[in-house]
């Protein structure tokens, strides 16, 4: 179904109004107008008796799915490019209406099938939730949950001291690049390519590695 920007961000709202404050909304809440009259007349928003909006069974699922994106693209935002000002709700909306359906399932494996967004609020779990339960590892995790011998590539860098980001760039330690965890005690010894380095807990859980084996033996 083909759902403009405008009607994605009504759903949006009506989803964290009636789901998640169990508050109540009406068509004086939005002003776009024509966008709300085409969700009603598309069947995914309803317009009670007493004048307030809830989403119909057709409505609840797209909804769901916009939330979803748009708090998979503020963890992608604040962890990955470590965006962190007072745009950054704004930033993704507009990056929530580019993900495909789909693409949204790639992100959340890469950052982990996170639970909630920076501002603690829940992501609705997808498909990919599922099966990574079923799991006993995640197929994204820092380098301090990897058992030694373990290896993969760097999916991404969660440093929100500058310091620290730019000591693992120096090592090397870069989105793409491979990792292989050699010990975990008394410190974590890595290599990233061709050099080796130890480090801490802290400095380990700055690193997200995508596991390129199988976790299970």
């Amino acid at each position: 179904m083909n759902i403009d920007e405008h009607g994605e961000e009504i759903l949006e709202s009506l989803w964290i109004k009636t789901q998640e404050e169990k508050a109540g909304a009406s068509a004086a809440d939005f002003q776009a107008r024509k966008a709300l009259e085409q969700l009603i007349e598309d069947g995914l928003v309803v317009s009670g008796g007493d004048g307030l909006l809830s989403l119909t069974e057709k409505g609840l699922p797209e909804a769901r799915s916009v939330v979803r994106r748009h708090r998979l693209a503020e963890r992608l935002l604040y962890d990955v490019l470590g965006t962190r000002d007072k745009m950054m709700h704004d930033k993704a909306c507009k990056f929530e209406h580019l993900l495909d359906k789909g693409l949204d399932e790639n992100i959340c494996v890469l950052l982990g099938h996170p639970k909630v967004c920076p501002h603690n609020k829940p992501i609705p779990p997808g498909k990919c939730c599922q099966a990574a339960a079923s799991r006993p590892q995640k197929l994204v995790s820092p380098l301090s949950e990897l058992r030694p011998g373990q290896s993969g590539t760097v999916a991404y860098l969660y440093a929100p001291e500058a310091d620290k980001l730019q000591k693992l760039m120096a090592m090397g330690v870069l989105p793409g690049a491979p990792v292989k965890l050699i010990q975990s005690f008394p410190s974590y010894v890595f290599q990233a390519g061709m050099s080796q380095f130890a480090t801490d807990r802290e400095m380990s859980d700055a690193i997200y590695v995508r596991l390129t084996e199988d976790p299970v033996h």
